[in-house]
């Protein structure tokens, strides 16, 4: 069963889940409308809800049919989604988290040299390779390009604790790479990936299809929970989080690793109030407001 409102394509999914497709490609408003869309549904406390799953341009949302029939759940999905004026305006409150990597490192190097037959271009590295189709000469400039604007996280998926981001900047400065011909069948932990337009950080060693750029220094899972940044969730990104990577060299990643052996690293963050109307309209002010509220409030 299919139904379409505005473009919007709500679906089922099984017997105990709906589909619903804000868009057919990622896009800033998709997100926030599916934001909205999620955010409204759970206020309203409607019985049978069992979880809601947002992502990138859609959602997913699990019910109990004895308690709820699907149609009255898309029926009051619809009627919410009419009722929306628009999502650029809606004040969201969430994270700003500093995020030191070591591009350009030696362990997800040794990774991806393994795996050159699997790629577009077996001469370059992932980083050189995503350096030369998006234009820039140097590496050290793709770099500067991708620490100069912050991302958005937009989803956590496909593995626990695994962040998908996008980053925050004019669409015609938006960095794409295509993913592996062939995905890897390693990827070390905290590997920065990038496929498409977004990001992710993978959390635990594993298979990956992502172009590697360099390694995070501190623990993005911590199942023990045994740091303090990790004291509410295993997990440590959310959803909308703001994401403001900056680039560390081999000594401040080691010194980085030992606070985090000895427990007591924590992350560098801040609260932030912002909008999507706020971004679109001024993507170099809301870069710059990042890297005051970070570094200078």
């Amino acid at each position: 069963m299919k139904t379409q409102s505005s473009g919007i394509r709500y679906e089922y999914g099984g017997d105990e889940f709906i589909f619903v497709e804000l868009s057919e490609e990622m896009s800033l408003d998709a997100l926030f409308k599916g934001l909205v869309i999620t955010q409204t549904l759970k206020k309203r406390g409607l019985t049978g809800i069992i979880d809601i799953c947002s992502a990138n341009a859609s959602f997913m949302i699990r019910f109990d049919p004895d308690l709820i029939h699907p149609d009255e759940l898309i029926s009051e999905l619809i009627t919410i989604e009419k009722n929306i004026e628009g999502t650029d305006h809606i004040q969201i409150n969430s994270r700003l988290i500093e995020v030191p990597v070591l591009f350009d490192d030696p362990w997800t190097k040794e990774a991806l040299m393994r795996f050159r037959k699997n790629h577009q271009d077996p001469n370059a590295t992932d980083l050189e390779y995503a350096t030369r189709i998006n234009g820039f000469k140097t590496k050290e400039e793709f770099i500067n390009h991708f620490t100069s604007y912050p991302f958005i996280v937009s989803m956590l998926g496909f593995v626990p604790g695994l962040p998908f981001y996008f980053q925050l900047v004019d669409k015609e400065k938006q960095i794409e790479v295509p993913k592996y011909v062939t995905p890897r069948t390693f990827t070390p932990a905290r590997a920065v990936g990038f496929g498409g337009a977004f990001g992710s950080i993978y959390p635990v060693d594993g298979a990956g299809g992502y172009q590697l750029l360099g390694i995070v220094a501190p623990e993005i899972l911590d199942i023990k929970q045994r740091l303090p940044s990790f004291e509410d969730s295993m997990v440590f990104f959310r959803q909308n989080d703001i994401m403001q990577f900056r680039a560390i060299n081999m000594e401040e990643y080691e010194e980085i690793r030992e606070r985090v052996k000895r427990g007591t690293y924590q992350y560098k963050m801040t609260e932030i109030s912002y909008s999507l109307k706020e971004i679109m309209e001024d993507y170099e002010g809301f870069a710059n407001k990042v890297i005051r509220r970070l570094y200078n409030d």
